[in-house]
């Protein structure tokens, strides 16, 4: 008997499943699923309503008319879908903007009669529900061993990094932010990587929801640092939507500690906003920006996700 096919519908899942070796029985992904770099030839079961490339605004206020319609977000390719057959699709049930939500897919399985398909519906919320959501993948993939490997060998990184921020005597305040216009703060497992990083998140706590706040809010934590990481945007994507609106960076300014040359973007795509296996990587990123005399070689390392905004205003 063959092994199960896997399709994938959202990009953090597909990489849980490539991290658990898991790769060749992959058949389908989501539009958004671009690592490892290979699975960009297998076909996208998902397409967006909303462009991507628009500026955070666009997008922002997109997204609200059709989520307040009742609408879905997304679109499956359901003849597509059809053709493949998987055995198990993986997907969300925790945010509608995200991703491909757990409805969508129970709507498009039912459209097409898969009735021996099996859904893998993920929800994370803290580090721990990461953790859970990557044994849960394993467990529908039947490898439950590789999910106890995986999980270990994640925690293994994040204690070697907790145990070098804690050695320090200092933990500045830093404020993630995860949307730009109009301006959120990063919740969820955010605060706990920065916590791991050796800092103190501002304005939310491990397991808040995202919140979306004013630039005054910000301006009045005061934070000691600034990551700019909105999600699904590389580097260049945030970087071209500042240089177009000097607004945003009028209000980015008003930070002190941006003025002090203590803010930066950071690959909120690749990184962060994706609830897998490269949150490690996301921990280390935020060690290098919160004390990079104390992390050289992070910084080192992770070179290409950083950008200083003082580069750019």
């Amino acid at each position: 008997m063959s092994p199960p096919t896997i399709v994938s519908l959202i990009a953090s899942a597909t990489e849980i499943i490539c991290a658990l070796g898991l790769r060749d029985r992959l058949v389908g992904i989501s539009h958004e699923c671009d690592y490892p770099d290979d699975v960009r030839s297998l076909p996208a079961l998902s397409v967006p309503k909303v462009d991507p490339k628009a500026d955070s605004s666009v997008i922002d206020q997109a997204v609200r008319d059709i989520v307040s319609g009742g609408l879905s977000v997304y679109d499956i390719h359901n003849d597509l879908l059809a053709q493949i057959q998987p055995d198990l699709i993986v997907t969300q049930d925790h945010c509608e903007v995200c991703a491909v939500s757990l409805k969508d897919v129970e709507e498009a399985t039912c459209a097409i009669t898969m009735t021996d398909t099996r859904i893998c519906s993920l929800h994370p919320n803290t580090l721990d529900d990461v953790f859970e959501d990557i044994q849960k993948v394993a467990d529908a993939a039947d490898v439950s061993d590789r999910g106890h490997a995986l999980v270990a060998q994640l925690n293994e990184r994040f204690d070697a990094l907790r145990a070098r921020s804690e050695a320090l005597s200092s933990r500045p305040r830093i404020a993630c932010i995860e949307w730009i216009d109009p301006p959120m703060v990063a919740g969820g497992w955010m605060p706990t990587l920065a916590d791991m990083a050796g800092g103190e998140s501002v304005l939310v706590h491990s397991g808040d929801s995202f919140q979306t706040v004013t630039w005054d809010t910000i301006v009045d934590a005061d934070p000691d640092v600034v990551a700019v990481l909105p999600c699904g945007f590389p580097i260049a994507q945030t970087v071209d939507e500042l240089v177009r609106t000097p607004a945003l960076v009028a209000q980015l300014q008003r930070i002190p500690a941006v003025q002090a040359g203590r803010g930066f973007i950071v690959d909120g795509n690749a990184y962060f906003n994706r609830p897998g296996p490269r949150l490690v990587e996301s921990a280390e990123i935020l060690a290098a920006l919160i004390h990079p005399d104390s992390f050289p070689d992070l910084a080192d390392t992770h070179r290409s996700a950083i950008r200083a905004l003082s580069d750019i205003l």
